[in-house]
């Protein structure tokens, strides 16, 4: 394995992860380039990435308990489908890893990487994200304790109203799903804090 195919940044990445996350990522980052010699590594919404030919091939991240496992492509879901691995639980393909013994063995691993990097070299796969045509969703419908609650914080009114439509429609949908009246009141009073600091709904995901 050749040093240069290592991006500093990805090395920094690692070091700075939690002790348990560290040798995840190094394993999982090895398994990669023996899989397959050509990738290249990039950082990409503050994550490591594998790429191929311009294409994504998977990613990892790190998390403050668990690491997430990227396999790109509706083909390699479609496998780990199959093989019983493919989990929704977590941002990644394989849930949540806390260690090693989490991940499929070796083989099964490298057998993945190397099959979604022929998906790259015969076209199968162009792109690293196959987007379909969406139809322009309206303005969220804001939950009036909320809007009430906005109103009342200047900093928290000026930054809602320069939001996304969809980061307002995280907050809306965040306090609309709250069961309970109690419930419903301490999460306003908690999204008017983070509105105010100029915080999206999931930031501690995003500053992971």
């Amino acid at each position: 394995m050749k040093k240069q195919e290592f991006n500093p940044k990805v090395d920094a990445y690692i070091a700075k992860s939690q002790p348990f996350a560290q040798p995840i990522l190094t394993h999982i980052r090895e398994l990669v380039h023996k899989a397959c010699p050509d990738t290249e590594e990039a950082m990409k919404w503050s994550m490591p990435f594998f790429m191929l030919r311009g294409v994504i091939l998977g990613h990892m991240a790190a998390f403050k308990q668990h690491c997430a496992i990227g396999l790109w492509g509706p083909e390699m879901n479609a496998i780990l489908n199959a093989d019983g691995l493919h989990s929704e639980n977590g941002m990644g393909s394989l849930g949540k890893i806390t260690s090693l013994k989490d991940l499929p063995a070796d083989k099964k691993m490298l057998g993945y990487y190397r099959h979604a990097a022929e998906l790259i070299v015969t076209g199968q796969r162009t792109k690293s994200l196959e987007r379909t045509a969406k139809s322009v969703k309206p303005a969220p419908k804001i939950p009036p304790e909320l809007a009430a609650a906005i109103k009342k914080n200047k900093a928290a009114a000026k930054v809602f109203a320069d939001f996304s439509t969809s980061c307002q429609r995280e907050y809306a949908d965040w306090i609309t799903e709250a069961k309970r009246p109690e419930t419903k009141e301490k999460r306003v009073a908690q999204a008017v804090e983070w509105i105010a600091e100029g915080k999206q709904r999931n930031w501690k995901y995003q500053n992971c």
